[in-house]
């Protein structure tokens, strides 16, 4: 038998349950995985609550596993039984549920990670850097000197977001809602930290760019505060959106779009692991800097399985920096 987190209807962090199913098989193109540490992210909250997807109840959950292959399906040739293996989110939502002790996984998704990372490292890594990468290195072609504004700086993505800049010898500067943060997001590489709430977001930008703007801001919010980003841009800028945490509408800022040239660019993380070619950049790209030390999965809280309920109610609040990781 294996245990693996289910709901039976959509709702809040209490439908989760820990139950035991009969250990899976894999079939044709499949790994199964024997767990070590499980990443949580945003969009599982959503399809939780039945805002991302369509679960099909009642419906596993989870994008992202780290642990070592059992057994390999027909066809896998890439990975082999007693590999230590982590899971790219190249799938859809409810496709397969990765949350469990002993989960399947299709193979096109599962990868050899550097063996510097622990194993809740390894359960941090893809569905942060990936979509970093996407919109920061694919789609905003981010490189030295470039300004870039990062909303929601001390999520998984954020924090990934912030090293990739570093990285690439561009700017990073942190938006974060209070000052509460600000030390940490600079201890995690952030040039500069703009506390939204207590700060006006554009005279910031600008007495930081010297009255230029920022070339670049990568924004998984929306909603109204997405008119200072605008505004917060140099001509010819590029705002790359990919998510919508404000849960509300955001107005176009037709006015600076015009009058600055800017290109407002929404990204889903799909675009890259569906593709067979990004994909397989997007990973040789991120591994490399992983093996060197460059890029480090930021963990901010850990919890085990059977307290699922409890780490989706911490990532709803938003009080962790970086990852939460279950521990199996």
């Amino acid at each position: 038998m294996a245990r693996i987190v289910r709901f039976h209807q959509v709702g809040g962090p209490e439908v989760l349950r820990v139950e035991e199913v009969p250990t899976p098989e894999p079939g044709p193109e499949e790994v199964l995985i024997e767990t070590r540490a499980l990443g949580l992210n945003r969009a599982e909250t959503e399809f939780r609550a039945g805002r991302y997807g369509q679960p099909s109840l009642p419906s596993g959950i989870g994008f992202e596993a780290a642990g070592v292959v059992r057994v390999v399906g027909t066809g896998v040739e890439h990975v082999a039984p007693g590999a230590a293996v982590s899971v790219l989110p190249a799938f859809a939502p409810g496709a397969y549920a990765l949350h469990g002790d002993l989960v399947l996984a299709p193979a096109h998704a599962v990868v050899e990670h550097p063996p510097n990372l622990t194993w809740e490292q390894a359960a941090a890594v893809w569905m942060s850097f990936t979509t970093a990468y996407g919109g920061l290195v694919e789609t905003a072609g981010v490189t030295g000197g470039d300004v870039v504004l990062i909303p929601a700086a001390s999520s998984g993505v954020g924090i990934a977001a912030i090293q990739l800049c570093a990285e690439l010898g561009a700017r990073p500067v942190a938006l974060t809602r209070t000052g509460a943060k600000r030390t940490a997001l600079r201890e995690a590489g952030a040039a500069e930290v703009i506390a939204t709430e207590e700060q006006d977001v554009v005279a910031e930008v600008q007495r930081l760019t010297e009255g230029r703007g920022a070339r670049v801001a990568f924004d998984p919010v929306g909603g109204p505060g997405f008119a200072a980003l605008a505004a917060a841009l140099a001509p010819g800028g590029i705002a790359v959106v990919y998510g919508t945490l404000a849960g509300e509408g955001t107005p176009l800022p037709v006015g600076d779009v015009l009058a600055k040239g800017l290109t407002v660019r929404g990204y889903a993380l799909f675009e890259t692991t569906d593709d067979p070619a990004r994909r397989t950049a997007a990973i040789e790209y991120l591994r490399a800097r992983l093996a060197t030390g460059a890029l480090v999965p930021h963990v901010g809280a850990t919890f085990p399985l059977d307290r699922i309920a409890d780490a989706h109610t911490r990532m709803e609040a938003g009080t962790h920096l970086g990852k939460i990781v279950l521990r199996t």
